[in-house]
């Protein structure tokens, strides 16, 4: 658990990441992170859910029509 603190960031609120937090998470500065509903609560992700919603359809169709997109690709 990491202890964060909500401070004033010019006119805004913001809440500052230790070193360690964004080690883990793999992100920088201007990356972008997402506010998640979870049962508990919360949860910060870098990663876009809307984003691996289409990929996994994506991923779906895919396999389904793998034999098409082998002709297309000839």
């Amino acid at each position: 658990m990491v202890k964060l603190k909500v401070t004033t960031v010019g006119s805004s609120t913001g809440v500052v990441l230790p070193k360690e937090v964004l080690a883990r998470l793999n992100i920088g500065k201007g990356d972008n992170l997402f506010l998640t509903d979870a049962p508990d609560g919360y949860r910060i992700t870098p990663y876009n859910p809307y984003f691996e919603r289409q990929m996994s359809l994506v991923r779906r169709v895919m396999n389904e029509r793998r034999n098409v997109l082998k002709e297309l690709a000839k």
